[in-house]
């Protein structure tokens, strides 16, 4: 699965590759069942990724004398993944609500100078889809939130490993990754 960035592009998505996709889905297909009361539109989105859970597990898991440990390691270390986004959106949301209580704003308010609707400011604060650039740029200027605080800087297995590829092609050997990069 690529990194979703709008839950609407889970229609385009034939099935799970890995395990941090497949935690990546079981956290969204959390937070729709909390969401769909709202907006009932999010209900097909949610089954799809229900089926495409169920398909990945069925594939990967159901044989349980061939699991190895290294596929229960990159499970964990999948879910740890999952887990530091996840604090980091919730971080953000928790800062954003607070500077909108400091300055007498709703989320609703905050969506009416975003340009979105109720639905999707919900989808937004709560990491289902994702905050625009533009939009994170607007919440830094009114409400001067950090953007370390509203952007994530840490980067995905994937990119990580090809950056570092990429660099060792460069033969740039003072150019790298920092700690920071723990994801």
């Amino acid at each position: 699965m690529r990194d979703i960035l709008d839950i609407r592009e889970i229609e385009d998505i034939d099935r799970l590759e890995n395990e941090y996709d497949l935690e990546k889905a079981s956290l969204l297909e959390r937070k729709l069942r909390l969401m769909i009361d709202d907006n009932p539109e999010l209900k097909p989105l949610r089954k799809k990724l229900r089926d495409l859970i169920k398909e990945y597990e069925d594939k990967e898991w159901s044989d349980f004398e061939n699991i190895t440990d290294s596929q229960v390691d990159e499970s964990d270390k999948a879910e740890e993944i999952v887990n530091y986004e996840q604090k980091f959106i919730n971080k953000r949301k928790e800062v954003i609500r607070k500077r909108l209580k400091e300055f007498d704003m709703t989320q609703q308010d905050l969506g009416l100078v975003l340009g979105h609707p109720k639905s999707y400011m919900s989808e937004l604060m709560n990491g289902v889809s994702q905050f625009t650039l533009k939009d994170l740029v607007i919440i830094h200027r009114i409400l001067g939130v950090k953007l370390n605080v509203l952007i994530p800087t840490f980067l995905q297995s994937e990119t990580r490993a090809q950056v570092r590829e990429s660099i060792e092609k460069l033969n740039k050997p003072k150019l790298g990754l920092r700690k920071s990069e723990f994801i």
